[in-house]
């Protein structure tokens, strides 16, 4: 979508710190951090929302899903057996009312310091 702030991260014409990518996702850093570690997973192809894309193509969301593992084992918060990681979490905003300011699906990958339950 022409108008897509992360379409236009994945088309290279806005900067963005990438950590990782793949042939189908673009992980990157978030501007305004929650966390130590706060990246971005999206699918290089624009959906709304995680349900539109989990509906749409359910291969492409598990490649989302794997690649935020990937992520949090790069950052060294994933807890993989004898791994040094302490956890992490992974959240899809849906709608305004839930945080969502950018409307194409993108998973944020949170860790590094504690995280509360409930979130909010």
């Amino acid at each position: 979508m022409a108008d897509c702030l992360f379409c236009k991260i994945v088309a290279g014409e806005v900067p963005a710190t990438v950590v990782r990518e793949t042939d189908t996702t673009v992980a990157f850093r978030d501007i305004n951090p929650q966390a130590p570690t706060h990246v971005l997973v999206i699918p290089k192809e624009h959906h709304q929302d995680a349900a539109s894309l989990a509906a749409a193509s359910p291969q492409l969301m598990a490649d989302v899903l794997r690649e935020a593992g990937e992520v949090a084992a790069l950052e060294k918060i994933a807890v993989r057996e004898g791994g040094p990681g302490t956890g992490y979490r992974v959240v899809f905003n849906t709608g305004t009312g839930a945080g969502q300011t950018v409307f194409h699906v993108h998973a944020h990958v949170l860790g590094g310091r504690g995280l509360e339950w409930p979130p909010g």
